[in-house]
């Protein structure tokens, strides 16, 4: 089992800008095939080092995280809006 977890710092953290970042990440849920599992927090803290979204998705295999990356929605829909929207972005993929 692999997760794949995303931290995104927005260029606007306002409420309304986290709950689209929020709705476009999950989104993906049952459009994209090799994900077994999402989900999106939003922090409440907003402090200065605070990240405003975090994404944890499960997938069965490195393979599967392959897939995922080159997945046309992910890609083409989520990724580009994602990448928009952010000032920042940090990633992490471990075995579990």
């Amino acid at each position: 089992m692999i997760k794949h977890v995303i931290c995104v710092k927005l260029k606007d953290s306002s409420d309304e800008n986290k709950a689209k970042a929020r709705d476009m990440l999950l989104s993906m849920e049952g459009r994209v095939p090799s994900v077994k599992g999402i989900s999106v927090g939003v922090d409440f803290l907003g402090s200065p080092r605070s990240y405003d979204i975090i994404l944890l998705v499960d997938l069965e295999s490195r393979e599967a995280l392959n897939e995922y990356q080159c997945d046309s929605y992910h890609v083409d829909v989520v990724k580009k809006y994602i990448n928009d929207a952010a000032e920042n972005i940090i990633a992490v993929d471990y075995d579990l």
